[in-house]
């Protein structure tokens, strides 16, 4: 299993952003999850949305619900996180993250997770 994050950089505030995550060695569609989480400068890395490989429901933290979007294509095995409006705040190092197999449903809870990508630095711009 491997996980390869892209789409990091800087954006000003108010911006967008899209990052990837390449999944390899499993596929999407099926009983896992893929969580997404961030590291400020300081800061204890947060889970900030998920999405259950199984059925596609998806979690978000009220942090960014209505500023991110998770979302999937099972053909290139590939998952997003559409951030908008982007806010100084948001500025971490971002990673992605398998649970396989998911046992309940996909969490923002960094515990739950068996395989990290590496990380990926967005930088928002005030």
């Amino acid at each position: 299993v491997q996980l390869q994050v892209s789409g990091g950089g800087l954006v000003q505030a108010g911006g967008s952003l899209r990052l990837s995550c390449a999944a390899s060695g499993f596929s999407l569609n099926e009983n896992n999850a893929i969580g997404w989480f961030r590291q400020a400068p300081g800061k204890e890395r947060e889970g900030i949305s998920c999405l259950s490989g199984n059925d596609g429901s998806t979690v978000y933290i009220d942090a960014v619900k209505g500023r991110f979007t998770i979302s999937r294509d099972n053909v290139k095995n590939l998952v997003y996180l559409h951030m908008s409006s982007l806010k100084p705040e948001d500025t971490a190092v971002y990673y992605c993250a398998a649970e396989i197999p998911m046992y309940h449903s996909c969490s923002v809870y960094d515990g739950e997770y068996d395989y990290w990508g590496q990380g990926t630095l967005v930088t928002v711009s005030s």
